[in-house]
């Protein structure tokens, strides 16, 4: 059973009609216990993240203004998150989800954790949500103890990843791929090292068409020995940001097709939530359930 990384932390306290979903993280967690897909033991609490893992990707000068509490109100605004102590825990629980994820799949072929997938923090500021750039400090120690020599991110969350993408822009041991609505935040995109934007609108049909002509030609052309996947739902055709259209099958096919690349080829993989932004709560979190599903099928 894959190893799955939750804490009380990954919830904060917003303000009334935020349009962040904060609830989700917890009702995964429900979820995936309701319908006996996991069970009590099957989760774990990951910690706070490591002070040096942090400082391999995010800038001195930032952190410390993070973990002070000392953002300035344009980098709370560029953030979208009030700043607090519970939003520094909060960062801190999920990228060490993130890094106790990918030293789980390492033992185990897949782990998952019940957020993560930050990836719109860069080096010297976090944007979108994001604080902490959770792949890329889990890539970096992984990097660092000598557990991976070349990393696959495939990101196919609706936005691109942008923060992921400036840093490892030029780091050739993480090749960087995001597939994401081409009109879509952010306005100024960086450059992945394979980058497919999409037309708005992208059905089942051609989102999974793309896909499959385009992740197997690059697992055999990069040769990953460690993968990130960045699995977030905001491609649902319901999603108030995401501005393409699939149903939640085709996301869930989405996640059977990367999944099974990664499991037929013995490649681990760290599996993190993404965004999702359904106008339903219960849409949001289905279909974040149906990545869980999808990944206890092919690994028990």
């Amino acid at each position: 059973m894959p190893r799955l990384a939750t804490s009380d932390h990954y919830t904060l306290d917003l303000p009334a009609g935020h349009r962040f979903p904060i609830a989700k993280y917890a009702l995964i967690r429900e979820q995936l216990l309701w319908h006996g897909l996991a069970e009590p033991a099957d989760f774990y609490d990951p910690g706070l993240c490591a002070e040096i893992d942090i400082l391999r990707v995010h800038a001195p000068e930032y952190w410390h203004k993070v973990r002070d509490l000392r953002l300035t109100p344009a980098e709370v605004r560029r953030l979208g998150l009030p700043q607090s102590p519970q939003l520094l825990r909060r960062s801190l629980s999920s990228s060490a989800g993130t890094v106790q994820t990918a030293l789980a799949a390492l033992r185990s072929g897949i782990a998952l954790n019940l957020a993560g997938g930050t990836h719109h923090a860069f080096a010297d500021r976090g944007e979108g949500f994001c604080v902490l750039n959770d792949q890329a400090i889990a890539a970096r120690h992984l990097l660092a103890h000598g557990l991976a020599r070349q990393i696959l991110i495939v990101d196919l969350d609706v936005h691109q990843g942008d923060g992921t993408a400036a840093i490892f822009k030029n780091e050739p041991q993480v090749f960087t791929f995001s597939m994401h609505a081409g009109a879509n935040y952010p306005l100024r995109k960086e450059q992945s090292d394979l980058d497919i934007a999409l037309p708005l609108g992208t059905d089942d049909a051609d989102y999974l068409h793309i896909l499959h002509e385009t992740l197997p030609a690059l697992l055999a052309r990069v040769q990953p020995d460690f993968v990130f996947y960045q699995a977030g739902v905001d491609v649902l055709a319901t999603d108030k940001l995401g501005k393409l259209a699939l149903t939640p099958a085709g996301c869930q096919q989405r996640d059977a097709l990367v999944l099974d690349l990664c499991h037929t080829r013995n490649l681990p993989v760290a599996v993190t939530m993404g965004g999702g932004y359904s106008e339903r709560l219960a849409d949001i979190v289905d279909a974040h359930c149906n990545t869980f599903r999808t990944a206890f099928e092919l690994w028990r």
